[in-house]
């Protein structure tokens, strides 16, 4: 695939490669150093143990070892979120033993990110659940992002609060960006900390049907980390008709200089990043 992105891209925007999307044929230690291979120093990740919100210590020391042996930053983690990928979409918002478990991985995931330098953590909301009072939900979801929010605090990190789309997510109340921002505003009210941050997702955001660029310019203020995928398919860039590298020129415009998360889909993820010149993915 030939660039679509120009060569002089890297010096004004950072990439990082989404290793519970792309990679993903490959055990999750071997990852980072997939994609170091690809050319990038820079990764994510959604919470990688769906299983528990506490896992051992081990498991976390291995995976440090893991992104510092390949030379790689992890710049973005999700708080505990349920089954992702799967059915889930979050657990902060779910009455019961679900918001239990986001709580317990609060200080797990906070540390862990302490741990490797780690500066963005992603609250995602949770789904509405049947025969639960919205309101309660929402009451119950604000509790906890306000204590993930301080967490992320301590550890010198931002919180991040994401739309999905509908389509994809029926259930999942987030799927505008201005219901996001709503979120996020309520969260900087009641910590005054003003670390809660927008994730502009831009697939989701198309998605949704959302005018993309008139979200940039409305909220690139309280954007604190960017995803890109192409639409229809949620694939790399070019396989699908955004504009992407004209919405992430606007991105820079307006005043956004955080990471761009590659949160694709690729059979194979090596063989993906054709579309980004080699001398572009390592960040700066």
């Amino acid at each position: 695939m030939a660039p679509l992105f120009s060569n002089k891209r890297g010096s004004n925007q950072r990439f990082d490669v989404n290793l519970s999307i792309l990679f993903t044929e490959l055990p999750l230690l071997e990852r980072p150093a997939a994609a170091a291979a690809a050319g990038f120093t820079a990764v994510e990740l959604w919470w990688p143990w769906i299983e528990t919100p506490t896992p051992e210590q081990a498991e976390l020391d291995a995976l440090k070892k893991a992104l510092d042996d390949a030379g790689t930053q992890l710049v973005g983690l999700n708080f505990y979120a349920g089954a992702l990928p799967g059915p889930d979409r979050g657990a902060l918002s779910i009455p019961g033993e679900e918001s239990d478990r986001f709580r317990a991985n609060i200080e797990v995931a906070a540390g862990f990110a302490a741990s490797v330098g780690c500066k963005a953590l992603n609250a995602l909301y949770g789904n509405r659940v049947e025969g639960a009072d919205p309101q309660v939900q929402d009451t119950l979801a604000l509790e906890n992002l306000v204590l993930a929010a301080r967490a992320a605090h301590r550890v010198g990190a931002i919180l991040l609060v994401e739309t999905l789309n509908k389509p994809e997510s029926p259930l999942y109340p987030l799927v505008s960006a201005p219901s996001a921002i709503e979120v996020i505003d309520k969260v900087n009210a009641a910590t005054g900390l003003g670390n809660a941050k927008f994730l502009l997702d831009i697939y989701h955001l198309s998605m949704n049907g959302e005018n993309v660029s008139e979200v940039i310019e409305a909220y690139a203020d309280k954007t604190g980390h960017v995803q890109i995928a192409d639409n229809p398919g949620r694939g790399a860039p070019g396989t699908g008709s955004l504009p992407l590298e004209d919405l992430l020129d606007q991105l820079t415009k307006d005043g956004y200089d955080g990471w761009v998360g590659l949160e694709y889909k690729a059979p194979d993820a090596a063989a993906s990043f054709g579309w980004l010149p080699a001398e572009a993915r390592a960040a700066n």
